[in-house]
């Protein structure tokens, strides 16, 4: 491993402890009736309002429209992705070590990871949008679904939801393309050199 190589790759496992501390998503919802917006932060253990009130705001309004309440204790991998976080870390840090060669299997877990994120959050905002209990919603819309967007903005009524990484997601982000920037780097030296294989060592 090249002495550029280490610091780099210490640097995006860096990147992935701000996922403790700070919030991965963000979905904000804007309405005249709530002039400062109304927020959710998706944590790596928990989801919580932007403000205080936000959730039980968030919530309610929910409820109105038919839709399930957020209860954080009530969501499995919110207990998961700690452990999942950590184990990034440790088995990047044995790659660095120890197992040099085994980068890209490292790179290609961490992004399935990513990727299998993303699809729940997914699911998740798609059974929320979409499993509405309309018995008790003082709001019915015939065929209105309320799905937020895992990336971007959405017109919802008149709430407009936007939805993106927050500072520990763009963190994550970031360690991911810093891995894939050394991984290629060792493949640009390997073929500059002339090597069969490419230098991922």
């Amino acid at each position: 491993m090249k002495k550029t190589d280490t610091p780099l790759l210490l640097i995006a496992l860096a990147l992935l402890i701000p996922c403790f501390f700070l919030p991965l998503w963000s979905i904000t919802l804007e309405a005249p009736q709530y002039p400062e917006g109304l927020g959710l932060y998706i944590r790596i253990s928990n989801i919580t309002g932007h403000h205080p009130n936000d959730l039980a705001n968030i919530n309610l309004v929910n409820h109105y429209i038919g839709m399930q309440e957020i209860v954080p204790d009530s969501i499995p991998e919110l207990r998961f992705m700690p452990y999942i976080v950590a184990f990034l870390i440790v088995s990047g840090i044995a790659v660095v070590l120890w197992f040099r060669k085994w980068l890209i299997l490292w790179l290609g877990l961490f992004t399935l990871l990513a990727i299998a994120g993303l699809v729940d959050f997914y699911l998740w905002n798609y059974d929320f949008g979409h499993n509405l209990n309309t018995e008790t919603a003082a709001i019915k819309i015939e065929g209105m679904t309320y799905q937020p967007p895992v990336f971007g903005r959405k017109q919802m009524l008149n709430f407009v939801t936007t939805s993106l990484p927050a500072a520990g997601g763009i963190s994550a982000i970031l360690s991911l393309c810093l891995g894939y920037a050394v991984f290629f780097m060792r493949i640009k030296r390997g073929s500059n050199a002339g090597d069969d294989i490419p230098a991922v060592d």
